[in-house]
């Protein structure tokens, strides 16, 4: 356990960043196997949007690199064009 006021404050700070990180990383992921699973090419666009507006997000808030989704997004779309 943290002495310092300051150590106790960035132990709290520490886990709620974690606790949102772990929420964003879960929701692209799980966006991600939806889009991958969906049975038709038409229903399997509306989920990549969703997908990529969840990629972009936790790119934006320092979840993952902004890369890291730009190169998540390409797999994602080049799985989807080779669907029936």
């Amino acid at each position: 356990m943290p002495n310092k006021a300051s150590a106790r404050k960035a132990l709290r700070q520490s886990k709620k960043n974690a606790a949102a990180n772990l929420f964003r990383r879960d929701a692209f992921r799980n966006a991600i196997k939806k889009a991958v699973k969906a049975t038709s090419k038409a229903d399997a666009m509306k989920l990549v949007i969703i997908a990529q507006k969840a990629l972009d997000k936790a790119a934006q808030r320092g979840v993952i690199k902004k890369n890291t989704a730009a190169r998540k997004i390409s797999r994602l779309m080049s799985k989807i064009r080779a669907m029936k």
